[in-house]
């Protein structure tokens, strides 16, 4: 198969929906899909009609992780081994520092390199019999696309720990309960319960949506000082933006608001 057949992009209004498509073999990940997961987030950066992202896998699984076979033959004992996490951790990166939001759809398995590619995502929605977790340790690996990193910020170093050190899975009722996901829903549900979490999403100014985000996912990378600099700015970008005026306008005349992106 074509890289493009292993993960496709769709265009749907104003939601690019990306899947997984090996369920074959779990829907694992290789090297070529990541690079072709990176042209598809400049493709959407680029296209201002989307507005929301939404990652998902085929055939009710989301991803297992990366391509065992892939990695046995050409990382395992070979003095390329560190490749596959810098390529790994840059797409993840960029995936996380998008200026759209982006939605995991969690189905099946999602570990390993799913779960680093569901962690990269700003939200996160799960079939309730999900088997959610990063797994790497009960096969002596370490997670090379964010775990230590994006897990401590997200739950905090005891549940972080308790993740990674016990390699457990979680339900996607128990990840809802453990606050690893934003919301889990009964499987015949969880489409309503994916359409209207995003619908929240695609009404809101892009404009808006894509500074807001840029201030948050910096939040916790400075001191306070440096940040409320950060909010001052924005603040003063965001005063004059078209958005902002016909946001106020449209509240005022009690009308629906109308968005440029501007």
């Amino acid at each position: 198969m074509a890289v493009e057949d292993d993960i496709q992009f769709e265009r749907d209004g104003h939601v690019a929906r990306i899947w997984l498509n090996r369920p074959h073999k779990r829907n694992c990940i290789t090297v070529p899909m990541l690079h072709k997961l990176d042209e598809y987030i400049t493709e959407i950066e680029a296209d201002s009609e989307l507005r929301v992202v939404v990652v998902r896998g085929r055939e009710n699984t989301f991803s297992s992780g990366f391509d065992l076979d892939s990695l046995q033959s050409d990382f395992i004992g070979t003095s390329t081994a560190m490749d596959v996490a810098v390529v790994s951790a840059k797409v993840c990166d960029r995936l996380y520092n998008m200026t759209k939001p982006s939605v995991a759809v969690l189905e099946g398995y999602v570990t390993a390199g799913g779960f680093e590619v569901m962690i990269s995502c700003d939200f996160a929605i799960a079939d309730e019999t999900a088997q959610i977790g990063d797994f790497h340790i009960r096969r002596a690996l370490f997670g090379g696309a964010g775990p230590i990193y994006r897990l401590p910020r997200m739950l905090g170093i005891r549940k972080t720990k308790e993740l990674m050190l016990t390699g457990k899975l979680l339900s996607g009722k128990e990840a809802d309960e453990f606050d690893l996901v934003n919301a889990s829903a009964p499987a015949e549900k969880l489409d309503e319960t994916v359409e209207e979490f995003i619908s929240h999403l695609t009404d809101k100014s892009p404009f808006q949506m894509k500074l807001t985000k840029m201030a948050i996912d910096r939040g916790l990378d400075a001191d306070i000082a440096s940040l409320m600099v950060l909010e001052h700015l924005a603040v003063g970008v965001t005063l004059n933006s078209e958005d902002a005026a016909e946001g106020v306008a449209a509240f005022l005349e009690k009308r629906d608001a109308k968005w440029t992106g501007r």
